[in-house]
């Protein structure tokens, strides 16, 4: 499997099969796809100096086009899926690991003051729902269901689903089987 780009792993999520560049192409008529293709290409490049810039430009003209704030220098890690295309923020300073899904209206930031202050570090097999709330210098771990609309801004330990405003934890061995398909 290493012998897959970051790419195609980012796409055999969606599809559940490895694709090759055109085909992968072709699938960039989706927007979430789309958005990822150029988001992995303006972060692959972003320290080359023309490249980069043009990278940059288009990463940017799409952020607008479709509504999703993630820039280059955001550390995401493999087999990253978006499930619906819409408003998405992710601060550039997050770190989320491989296997993260991420559905529309989802706020990853930053928190100014406070003993969270800091970005959120989010880690494998991650499934975050429509419009949840993740701030503060925390840490969620691995094989993490974020019900939609919660707001977490505490540590969140493996094996578990976060649910509610205020959030709770509830321990869960299989917290996203089901939710996270195709995994690389």
């Amino acid at each position: 499997m290493s012998d897959y780009s970051i790419i195609q792993k980012d796409f055999y999520r969606e599809s559940g099969k490895w694709l090759s560049t055109l085909e992968i192409w072709k699938k960039c008529i989706n927007p979430n796809l789309h958005f990822i293709y150029v988001f992995r290409k303006a972060g692959k490049n972003i320290h080359k100096p023309v490249i980069g810039v043009f990278w940059k430009f288009i990463l940017r003209h799409y952020q607008i086009k479709y509504g999703y704030q993630i820039y280059p220098e955001t550390e995401i890690g493999e087999g990253f899926y978006l499930g619906h295309w819409g408003s998405l923020v992710i601060n550039p300073n997050a770190k989320i690991g491989k296997n993260c899904n991420i559905a529309q209206g989802v706020t990853i930031g930053q928190q100014n003051r406070g003993k969270n202050k800091g970005f959120p570090v989010i880690g494998d097999d991650v499934w975050i729902g429509t419009n949840a709330v993740i701030v503060g210098g925390i840490n969620i771990e691995n094989n993490v269901l974020i019900a939609p609309n919660s707001y977490v801004n505490f540590d969140v330990p493996a094996n578990s689903i976060v649910m509610g405003n205020p959030a709770k934890i509830y321990p869960s061995e299989d917290a996203t089987h089901g939710y996270i398909n195709n995994r690389v």
